[in-house]
């Protein structure tokens, strides 16, 4: 009888040991975490070309790719870290249809967070591309803001927290997969929230708000915590907001960073947190594999970033939903241009790259945009001003590039992709302000001394010819500067020869500058940038100051207004079967900005402002002081080596 109650004993002990261990090994033990990532989508529906003869991207390919790591790890999670609009002609649909989101839902997202390019079409269009995704009743992925909320003085506050409620737009979600419950919330940036000047949304801090959620998904249960953060990683720590918030927050385990299109092919790791990105455009789909316990050990066991190409076959029904997208982005937005979506405007023989970041040189693209923007104001403007103007784009707005062959309707609508105009739809319009002629050589100097601290700020001109030194005094690079002037001369009747001639520029005339809304908006920033030693202020034509950028936009006969892009669309389409001219083939642009890196000394003190007035002053200064210094040392010394001579 005992031997039968020591053996029940036993088998009660292993029956009592096994029910323990699902909670041993919640507490404890190991657990398997496989997370796939994206971010900075920028509206990448379909394919483009990649420069060196391939695709990349898609949304029909990434549906692919997602299956491929779901069958290896089916309790995998999907999520995005914010800037999924903005950047093909399917974003025309945000406001009416909300496709990115409905896209997204389609492909088996969990969460996402909001970048600044939600709020491209404004608060009460981030509101509206809500309401539609809801009333749709298609699946879409969580949306998560923790830390940004309508501003208290918007005026539509009530109305965009309203749709957010009915989209359920939360802090943070709770999340049961395979026997795991995970914590995520979203945060915006403060790099982000800058770029998102009309927003009419308040920052909240992004530390104490992600203390709070971490703090708030524990407490409810959550065993591994990520953050969807649209505010990046950089090279320099001050800037590398990401870093600094895995410093500041206890409990983060894993951060998906987005903002910086950083392509991080290796996670960054602080503390115990780990920063992933796979870079812009759905060039990639992150994975990223933990094994981690109870007690926070965490450990490293896959991470790979696979390309969204032509080597991946197109899941249908994704490709069947985006020729629905083409099909309604062609009866709505594109009717009123008389175009279509994959309408051939010209040709190509050479690749027209987007500008290296960081270099200062001129770009072919940046010139055929400026070029474009010129063309514009003076085929496509009713009633444009007969005075002398100059064009400029910036580095910052050239989204994507223009690949050898055919290019078509949306290839020119990526380029130019950012913004809404006061009408509503997608796309900056031109507007046309006026600059005096000290203004313009300041705007000069900008892309020369501001560039290297700001590269979205390198400047592709027309109507404008100029030369710098990079290793000359700050802000006072510029060396030369023309006005480039066309004339059209008849040289036999019905042959017209279009003549060059380039003029010296008035420091007082007023000069007509056609840009888009964006880049005229932020001359005002110059003088900020540049801490006060330049100044722009946009003038209307009687030189008073521009009080509205609306009443400065470029409108055609119809009164409608002239995009950025379709100024670069009706351009294209103006060379016809001839395709893009061969002035346009060389990479660093055709000498309209020339860019001199020489140590030559006269080079580098010719023509000096007073900027490098006082710098060479207080480095003559500098050198007599450090003359009288040396003479006094040795004059020391001396006395010390013979002492004083005494009276005998």
């Amino acid at each position: 009888m005992k031997r039968f109650h020591r053996v029940s004993a036993f088998f009660l002990a292993v029956l009592l040991l096994c029910s323990l261990l699902p909670a041993l090994a919640a507490g404890s033990g190991s657990h398997t975490t496989t997370v796939l990532f994206t971010h900075d989508l920028h509206s990448h529906f379909l394919p483009q070309p990649d420069g060196t003869g391939g695709e990349s991207g898609g949304y029909a390919r990434l549906k692919a790719a997602l299956e491929r790591e779901r069958a290896a790890h089916p309790d995998a999670l999907t999520v995005d870290g914010g800037d999924f609009s903005i950047g093909s002609l399917i974003q025309t649909l945000y406001t009416t249809q909300g496709a990115e989101l409905r896209t997204m839902g389609a492909l088996g997202y969990d969460a996402a967070t909001a970048g600044n390019h939600e709020f491209d079409h404004k608060g009460t269009g981030f509101a509206a591309m809500l309401n539609a995704v809801a009333a749709s009743g298609d699946r879409a992925p969580a949306l998560l803001m923790a830390n940004y909320k309508p501003a208290n003085d918007n005026p539509d506050r009530l109305d965009i927290q309203r749709s957010m409620a009915a989209y359920n737009v939360r802090d943070y979600m709770l999340l049961e997969r395979g026997g795991i419950t995970y914590g995520i919330f979203g945060l915006m940036g403060v790099d982000s929230h800058s770029c998102a000047p009309s927003s009419g949304f308040s920052l909240g801090d992004m530390a104490s708000n992600a203390q709070r959620c971490v703090d708030a998904l524990k407490e409810q249960g959550a065993q591994f915590i990520i953050c969807l953060s649209h505010s990046g990683t950089n090279e320099k720590k001050k800037l590398s907001e990401d870093e600094q918030l895995a410093e500041k927050v206890r409990g983060i385990d894993l951060i998906v960073s987005g903002h910086t299109h950083t392509t991080l092919e290796e996670p960054i790791l602080v503390g115990d947190t780990y920063i992933v990105s796979a870079g812009p455009y759905c060039g990639n789909l992150g994975s990223v594999t933990l094994s981690w316990t109870g007690n926070g050990d965490k450990t490293l066991t896959d991470y790979h970033l696979t390309p969204i190409d032509e080597t991946l076959p197109e899941d249908g029904e994704i490709a069947s939903m985006m020729e629905r997208w083409k099909r309604l982005v062609g009866g709505t937005y594109l009717g009123r241009y008389g175009l279509t979506y994959d309408e051939v405007l010209t040709r190509t023989d050479f690749d027209l790259p987007t500008p290296e970041s960081g270099v200062q040189s001129g770009n072919a693209l940046g010139e055929l945009v400026a070029d474009a923007f010129l063309w514009a104001a003076k085929n496509l403007e009713a009633d444009a001003p007969d005075v002398p103007t100059v064009t400029v784009t910036a580095d910052g707005v050239l989204r994507a590039p223009l690949a050898v062959g055919e290019i078509t309707t949306s290839m020119a609508f990526d380029v130019l992709s950012m913004g809404v105009g006061s009408d509503g739809t997608s796309g900056f319009p031109l507007v046309g302000v006026y600059l005096t002629g000290k203004e313009l050589k300041a705007a000069a100097e900008v892309d020369a001394s501001v560039t290297p601290l700001m590269p979205a700020a390198q400047l592709y001109v027309a109507g404008l010819d100029y030369s710098f030194n990079t290793h000359r005094m700050f802000f006072n690079r510029v060396t030369d500067m023309r006005l480039h002037r066309e004339t059209a001369q008849e040289v036999s009747p019905g042959q017209i020869l279009a003549e060059s001639s380039f003029g010296d520029i008035d420091d007082d005339q007023l000069y007509r500058v056609v840009t888009g809304m964006y880049s005229a908006q932020m001359l005002s920033t110059v003088e900020s940038k540049s801490m006060g030693l330049l100044s722009l202020e946009p003038k209307m034509a009687d030189g008073s100051p521009v009080t509205d950028f609306e009443a400065c936009i470029l409108r055609d006969e119809n009164g409608n207004e002239i995009k950025e892009w379709y100024a670069l669309a009706a351009y294209l389409q103006s060379f016809g079967e001839e395709g893009v001219p061969s002035r346009y083939s060389k990479p660093n642009g055709d000498g309209r900005k020339a860019v001199s890196r020489s140590w030559n000394p006269v080079e580098l003190v010719k023509n000096p402002n007073w900027i490098t007035g006082v710098a060479l002053a207080v480095l003559a200064v500098a050198v007599i002081l450090a003359v009288l210094l040396v003479r006094w040392l040795r004059g020391a010394r001396r006395r010390r080596r013979y002492g004083k001579k005494r009276n005998l």
